[in-house]
Formats: C-alpha cells, sequence, structure tokens
C-alpha cells in the first residue's frame, strides 16, 4: 500500500509505506476492547490511562468502544491520560520534551483493574516509566498494558496483554503513528488514521560495503 496524500514526508533515504489504514486501526481497537472486557471478566473496576500523547486518543477511542459493548462502563468517567516526561531516562539526551498534563479520573486509580494505552511498544522504556509514574498517582490493584502495534526489539522484560498489531522491524526502521487527534493534518480518505513504516533505501554502495560481500558478484 503506497503511503497516503500529504503524509509526513520522509527523508529521500528512506521509503515509507502503510501498514494500517483507518479501517484496520478501528478494527484493531474494538478487538482490543473485547479482548480487555474478557480478561477483566466484564467491565467492573476498569480504568484506562493513556500516555501522553498519542495513547490518550487511542485510550478514548477503546474507552468509547467498552462503553458501546458493556453500558455499565462510563467511558468519560473511567478514562485519564498520564505524563510520564519526567520519569523517562533519556531527558539528557531530549531535554527539550514539553510536558501533558496527568488526568487521573475522579474515581481514582486505587484498587482498580488499570489499562494502560499506547500507540508503539519498542524498547519497553517509555512502558517502564509510566509504572514509575504510576506509583505518584494511586495504587491499582492490577496493571494491564493495550498497545497499538508491538514492534519488538525490547530493551526491557516488558510484554503487552492487549496488542493491536505485531509488527515484526528491523531496528533501522520507524514506525509512526498518526491519528487525526494528534496530527491533524489532511490525509487522503480512509488515512485520516494511520501507521506508517519508515525503512532505508539500500542502494548498490551499502551492498559493496556490507560485511562478507567484498569480491562477490551478484546474481544473476
Amino acid at each position: 500500500m503506497s503511503v497516503p496524500e500529504h503524509a509526513e514526508q520522509s527523508p529521500r533515504s528512506m521509503t515509507s509505506r502503510v501498514i494500517l489504514s483507518t479501517p484496520d486501526i478501528d478494527r484493531a481497537l474494538s478487538r482490543i476492547a473485547h479482548e480487555i472486557l474478557e480478561s477483566n471478566k466484564g467491565s467492573r473496576g476498569l480504568v484506562l490511562l493513556g500516555i501522553a500523547r498519542r495513547g490518550y486518543p487511542l485510550a478514548q477511542r477503546l474507552a468509547a468502544k467498552l462503553e458501546q459493548i458493556a453500558p455499565d462502563f462510563h467511558a468519560q468517567q473511567s478514562t485519564g491520560q498520564l505524563d510520564i516526561t519526567m520519569y523517562r531516562d533519556d531527558l539528557r539526551r531530549h531535554p527539550a520534551r514539553t510536558p501533558q498534563p496527568t488526568v487521573i479520573p475522579n474515581s481514582g486509580i486505587d484498587g482498580r483493574t488499570l489499562v494502560l494505552v499506547d500507540d508503539v511498544l519498542f524498547s519497553g522504556r517509555t512502558i517502564r516509566a509510566a509504572l514509575d509514574a504510576l506509583v505518584d498517582v494511586g495504587r491499582p490493584n492490577a496493571v494491564r498494558l493495550a498497545v497499538l502495534v508491538d514492534r519488538g526489539h525490547r530493551e526491557l522484560p516488558i510484554r503487552a496483554d492487549h496488542v493491536g498489531k505485531n509488527l515484526p522491524t528491523s531496528s533501522h526502521e520507524k514506525v509512526r503513528v498518526l491519528l487525526r487527534e494528534s496530527d491533524p493534518q489532511p490525509r487522503v480518505r480512509g488515512h485520516e488514521d494511520c501507521v506508517i513504516i519508515d525503512s532505508p533505501v539500500v542502494s548498490d554502495d551499502d551492498v559493496a560495503r556490507a560485511p562478507g560481500t567484498a569480491g562477490k558478484r551478484p546474481r544473476v
């Protein structure tokens, strides 16, 4: 699938392709919502916290789907946002991050089943920071993790409980999640929300410099 018109442009050395379109993301969130209810045996005690920045709109969408499936679940009263800026371990390298407000539902999170929601699970360091941040806002009975995309390459022993799509990637590739709430630039119909993977273009010179390829002739 080609990259949607008006999507964020990648450098010339990268090629981009769409992995999930708007309908794909909606189906993935619907499946995750059903999984959450099944694993919790209903909606009792559920709270969703989206990790700022793109985790929050995903949490809101999941909460809306939960409310449709289980009418006793109140989306607005059970959804919040968690900012992890000051808990990250890369602040020295990226000091210009702008903190977002942490918003905890009025019911709090103590004794509840908390579902952390994020867009991409990669090294696991974002989730580690989120768990540290939770210590300052309450003590849930259980913490589960829902992500739209799991791209692998974990650096910490962290696993998602609910995954929209497992996406095997190279460490040199970049996964971008574009949502209408957080990335409002115009995109073509059907790609208002999308997941894009940027891959480096491999040139003939790159192949020639690769270890073990010197003196080898290309196959005909």
